[in-house]
């Protein structure tokens, strides 16, 4: 296997950062392909942690070659601060010149359009879905743009035409185009050596056998389609969203590992049918560092739900799981997972399009047995208590879907392959 993404199957936060890290390990190249600085991935190694935000998680290695692709919003000044912070002497590095930039303007109204929403979405306020709305009214500036002085002044002057309006709206102040303009033009300077059309680049890797490794950022119920709308993000996660932010063929993905934590969790508005508002919840927060790598906020904490998994693999194409804080279950008393819905007097096995629908759904729940052995120390399968073995057993025979890793700590050492496929 030759080509694999990895996916956030829950509302993200689900230990992508880690799986991702653990799998670069084997990889050749590693791609971002969505998303930007709202997302957040926590890699913990040699007793280090390294919080990552937009570069790849295959940046540690400096014989992987890390692409951030055109289907990215980029923050170029909180690029430069995450350059500056990690400290790396030696990095490969590519940078879509087609993935739109996160200006100073796009968090303005990010801001502004939250306070003005009776029910707020719970964004960032990172800027990340005004960049994306830009994108799509023709009227962003690209990475490309930075590294071209006549354009970026040409694109900054018809922009800001419409973006000082919409300010305006707000009761927020104008931005001028040459203090934009002076201001990225140095960080395209300072970015230029990283960018190139990452559609050649990456096709011209796969073409020479090179493994390679995608990854996203949120998870699938964030999905800008298929998601609990309007309580999403403004981009696609899924594996399906690959090759056209990307640039390569479909059929060019081999399979997809979907990343779920052994229960669920949830960061801002929305939805959350498994939410634990008791101590069985607060133990979990407290036991899985429950807090938002970009906000710090504490996510909300749920059973695990395999409504949510069913629907992640339908619509993205499961081939894979992997299991995250699986050691953060042992010693819950009361242990369930959710295996349908009750809507109404009806029971059903999907995700209500319609939101208010999703908000009057009550859980069906399997009780699962227990276990309060440490598991942190385990490195096989066969080690496992039974009880967890046959907790993981139900969610692979609930949803037809193989378990591949297994992951009991936040170290790379303490995740299991259970075979070798990349």
């Amino acid at each position: 296997m030759k080509t694999l993404v990895v996916v956030g199957t829950q509302w993200g936060d689900e230990g992508k950062g880690k799986i991702t890290d653990y799998l670069a390990q084997r990889a050749d190249v590693v791609v971002r392909y969505q998303g930007g600085n709202n997302a957040g991935h926590t890699i913990v190694f040699n007793g280090n942690k390294y919080a990552l935000h937009l570069i790849p998680s295959g940046i540690f290695n400096p014989n992987i070659t890390n692409i951030m692709a055109n289907g990215m919003v980029i923050n170029v000044k909180a690029l430069m601060e995450e350059f500056d912070k990690l400290k790396l002497d030696k990095f490969n590095l590519y940078i879509s010149d087609r993935a739109h930039v996160v200006m100073p303007y796009h968090i303005d109204l990010d801001k502004a359009k939250e306070k003005v929403l009776k029910k707020p979405v719970g964004t960032t306020h990172k800027g990340i879905g005004p960049t994306y709305t830009d994108k799509a009214a023709r009227i962003g500036i690209r990475i490309g743009d930075l590294i071209n002085p006549e354009i970026l002044k040409e694109r900054l002057t018809e922009t800001l035409k419409f973006k000082n309006l919409e300010l305006k709206s707000y009761g927020l102040p104008p931005y001028s185009v040459e203090e934009l303009y002076e201001e990225y033009l140095e960080y395209g300077k300072r970015i230029k050596p990283h960018v190139t059309d990452t559609s050649v680049l990456l096709n011209k890797l796969i073409n020479e056998n090179k493994k390679v490794l995608f990854e996203g950022a949120q998870g699938s119920l964030l999905c800008l389609d298929h998601g609990t709308y309007p309580f999403v993000t403004s981009s696609s996660p899924t594996a399906a969203s690959v090759p056209i932010n990307t640039g390569i063929a479909p059929w060019l993905i081999d399979a997809s590992v979907g990343v779920t934590k052994a229960y669920s969790t949830r960061v801002g508005g929305g939805a959350f049918p498994t939410e634990i508002d008791n101590e069985i919840g607060n133990y979990i927060r407290e036991k899985g560092h429950e807090y938002g790598t970009t906000t710090g906020r504490p996510r909300r904490v749920g059973y695990l739900d395999l409504m949510v998994l069913k629907h992640a693999k339908r619509v993205g194409g499961l081939k894979y799981l992997a299991v995250t804080l699986l050691d953060v279950l042992s010693g819950v008393k009361d242990l369930k997972v959710c295996i349908g819905y009750r809507l109404d007097e009806k029971e059903i096995d999907y995700i209500p399009s319609n939101i208010k629908d999703y908000e009057r759904v009550k859980p069906i729940y399997k009780k699962m047995e227990n276990w309060d052995e440490d598991i942190t120390n385990v490195r096989s399968y066969e080690e496992l208590p039974n009880a967890t073995k046959k907790y993981l057993e139900f969610i692979e025979e609930f949803l037809d879907v193989e378990i591949l890793i297994f992951s009991i700590g936040p170290d790379r050492k303490q995740t299991v392959m259970r075979k070798d496929i990349f």
